[in-house]
């Protein structure tokens, strides 16, 4: 495959924990990519500030525009993140309403996956589906199916090394990746 097919997808994260175990799904994603895709992770969205329609009268903050032009330039996005009292975190929504008025619109028709990882045994799943909604929103193309919600993750991540090592969960991200790399293709031709 040439590099001119190699797909490249880049991760938004919505924890800012340090030991995050959504953050160790994240880490694990390039190693579980298969041939022609390449994955990399965004800045962080702690330096993005809370919004505000003042602040962005006087200009984007250079974090909003540089991820927005790097979700713009990808040939898709993977949304990890936990889920926080049945919702998506606030520092992710935040981060979605910046780039949401940004223009060019950057998710707009953009190839959307989304994992959820949560200690709860629903994986995140309200959360996802929150998440979905606000997609809607912004056109994304969003992967309906295999969706990843990753319960009881607290067990399937090495406490010392913050690694994802539960080898059915990576092999089902895997899985995941290999469709949305599939799905990608099939949205650029």
């Amino acid at each position: 495959m040439s590099s001119a097919d190699t797909l490249t997808f880049v991760t938004l994260l919505g924890s800012l924990r340090k030991a995050s175990y959504n953050a160790a799904v994240a880490r694990a994603l390039p190693k579980l990519a298969p041939a022609g895709v390449r994955i990399e992770a965004l800045g962080s969205i702690a330096a993005i500030p809370h919004y505000d329609a003042d602040v962005q009268a006087t200009g984007f903050p250079e974090a909003v525009t540089e991820m927005a032009r790097k979700i713009g330039a990808a040939d898709g996005v993977i949304i990890v993140t936990p889920e926080y009292n049945y919702s998506i975190p606030g520092v992710l929504k935040n981060a979605i309403d910046w780039l949401s008025r940004c223009s060019p619109q950057p998710f707009a028709a953009k190839p959307v996956a989304i994992q959820t990882a949560s200690m709860g045994v629903l994986g995140g799943a309200r959360a996802q589906y929150q998440l979905r909604q606000s997609l809607v929103f912004l056109d994304a193309r969003v992967l309906n199916k295999p969706e990843v919600m990753i319960g009881q993750v607290a067990g399937k991540v090495d406490a010392q090394s913050l690694e994802l090592t539960d080898q059915a969960t990576r092999d089902f991200l895997a899985g995941q990746i290999a469709s949305f790399a599939d799905f990608a293709r099939q949205l650029k031709r």
